[in-house]
């Protein structure tokens, strides 16, 4: 996660160069050192001199940073309130999409269907469960046993 910070660093600092002078200016000069300071040096951006600043190609991560610039040193209130409603959308969305995937009615039926076809069985199982539920109904009579001995 580190280095992708590092990379979006350096994605933030290579766009900061291609805007005004005295709109760079509104950036706390602590917080660009600390993109200076945070930055991937090996890493080096290509700025397409053929695209505006705001079409250019960047990383999830660097189109964060530069969403927290803006909202931090050049949105209004209004902006920000715009802003912030599509960020929850967003979250909302994504979320929504993690319930889907992750979805267990969804995983076991698929599963189910798996069995079903062939395509799973106890032959092609990373672990054998016949052994595994021998060994546990043998752990659990074992300890039925154990405890008539005392």
């Amino acid at each position: 996660m580190e280095k992708k910070y590092a990379r979006a660093y350096t994605e933030v600092l290579e766009l900061l160069k291609h805007i005004p002078e005295d709109e760079v200016d509104k950036i706390p000069k602590t917080e660009l050192q600390f993109y200076e300071n945070n930055c991937d040096k090996n890493y080096k951006y290509e700025y397409n001199d053929e695209l505006r600043v705001d079409e250019q190609i960047i990383s999830r991560e660097a189109n964060t940073v530069i969403i927290a610039i803006y909202m931090n040193h050049f949105a209004n209130e209004n902006q920000k309130s715009v802003i912030e409603k599509i960020l929850k959308q967003n979250s909302v969305e994504e979320e929504k999409k993690k319930e889907e995937k992750y979805d267990i009615d969804k995983i076991y039926e698929r599963n189910r269907k798996m069995q079903e076809s062939g395509e799973i069985n106890k032959e092609n199982l990373p672990v054998d469960i016949s052994k595994n539920e021998d060994s546990l109904i043998k752990r659990i009579i074992n300890k039925i046993k154990s405890l008539f001995k005392r």
